[in-house]
């Protein structure tokens, strides 16, 4: 590796670390392609774990393999996985697996990470796997028949009188669910289902545990509490029986099953699900009983300075109410006082309004008079005018018997000697005009 790396180095490659013994520097490149190389070379072998993290895509699938000592990051060609025919819901976070593969390595590039991975060839689902595939299809079953929804819709009291509660006699979730209550000041009664919660006997006793609850008539929730586990410890709480028994019951259920991770079918079929047992009592219990009291007393001494402040707050309306009817008369008077002065005030405007038009009338009569006297004698001195204009036009005189001599051109002859030179006169009467031309003299 170190001569090919050396014959592969380029011919600008820097200097390597001053005192330090170590071969090299080798380009990163040629590095990791031999490493790529090495860890390719390594024996094929099989594996077994839990998945996690599972994520496909379409070119391939990424899980990975875990157990208490260890994990892997693996991988596997979308391809080979498809042609294992697992269906759907086969391979699931928490399934175990025996895997077939070696190591491999993607040695990046300037624009992308390295990975590492155990390159799976092969692969089948063992252990949990199979039973996490029966619980998927269980819980695709029972949500298609719509009996996760059927708890939810129960009413659930504020503050029960009786709770129900369905676990194990010497399991710590029983003193989490007495402490969850007592946090909650709750004091009624509490009737006790102990069965057993790990084993194959385990979901018939609680079965029965929740149905005899129910049956008393007297309670008004029931809580299924049981600490945390693995897959194979709570598995009695995903069967099927158990869960349809829940699903159909008129008792509101609340389940407290395994830690914040784990998840059962009860959790699912019940009206409600929490992650601890003390979560459990205190939801089952939703008012806070001691804060209520003292909210109540509370309640009760606002109630009652409430009351002192609202009987002195009426009396003091009905003294205002007794002087109404005298605040009232008296108001009116004023407004009606006030009317009147208004009146009166807008009776001598309007007075005063009407003399000053009437004025303004008459000034504008008294003008116009004089404009028509001045037109009347205007009308005269223009009839004068017209007279004597009548007089001197010529018009008239012709009309009389006189003639009027113009030349051709229009001129008015004044004289023979004029009418001799121009040879051609008109002669104009009242009737008409002639035109006459002047050949001799007189």
């Amino acid at each position: 590796m170190r001569e090919t790396a050396r014959m592969a180095q380029p011919a600008t490659a820097p200097a390597g670390i001053d005192g330090s013994l170590l071969p090299g520097p080798f380009a990163v490149g040629v590095y990791t392609a031999r490493m790529r190389e090495y860890l390719r070379g390594r024996a094929k072998v099989q594996l077994f774990g839990e998945v996690w993290n599972l994520r496909v895509t379409r070119v391939k699938v990424y899980f990975e393999l875990r157990d208490a000592g260890g994990a892997l990051p693996c991988s596997m060609w979308r391809d080979d996985y498809d042609a294992l025919s697992l269906g759907e819901s086969a391979l699931a976070d928490g399934s175990q697996v025996v895997v077939g593969g070696g190591l491999d390595y993607y040695a990046g590039s300037r624009t992308s990470s390295p990975a590492f991975s155990f390159a799976i060839s092969a692969l089948r689902v063992a252990g949990e796997g199979d039973l996490l595939a029966q619980l998927d299809r269980l819980r695709k079953a029972l949500d298609a028949e719509g009996l996760f929804a059927r708890q939810k819709l129960l009413a659930r009291p504020a503050l029960p009188r009786t709770i129900g509660v369905v676990t194990g006699e010497g399991g710590k979730a029983r003193d989490d669910v007495l402490a969850g209550l007592a946090r909650r000041g709750w004091a009624g009664r509490i009737v006790w289902a102990f069965a057993p919660v790990q084993d194959r006997y385990a979901a018939p006793r609680i079965t029965r545990a929740v149905q005899d609850l129910a049956a008393t008539g007297a309670v008004d929730v029931i809580v299924v509490a049981r600490g945390g586990g693995s897959l194979a410890d709570l598995f009695c709480f995903c069967d099927e029986t158990l869960c349809r028994t829940i699903a159909l019951l008129g008792v509101p259920v609340i389940a407290s099953v395994g830690h914040h991770t784990d998840r059962t079918l009860i959790d699912d079929v019940a009206a409600l699900s929490c992650s601890t047992p003390t979560h459990a009592a205190e939801s089952a219990v939703p008012v806070h009983c001691t804060q209520a009291r003292a909210e109540a007393v509370e309640f009760a001494r606002r109630l009652s300075v409430h009351g002192s402040r609202a009987l002195l707050h009426r009396a003091q309306v009905l003294v205002r109410l007794s002087r109404a009817p005298g605040e009232h008369l008296a108001h009116e008077r004023t407004r009606l006082h006030q009317g009147l002065r208004e009146m009166r005030a807008s009776g001598r405007r309007r007075l005063s309004d009407e003399r000053a038009r009437v004025a303004r009338r008459a000034l504008v009569l008294e003008r116009k008079a004089h404009a028509a006297a001045l037109y009347a004698r205007r009308a005269t001195g223009l009839q004068a005018i017209a007279m004597a204009l009548a007089a001197h036009d010529p018009d008239r005189t012709v009309e009389r018997g006189y003639a009027l001599v113009t030349d051709r051109g229009g001129d008015v002859v004044t004289s023979a000697a004029d009418a001799r030179a121009a040879g051609e006169v008109s002669l104009r009467f009242g009737d008409g005009v002639v035109d006459a031309t002047i050949t001799h003299e007189p």
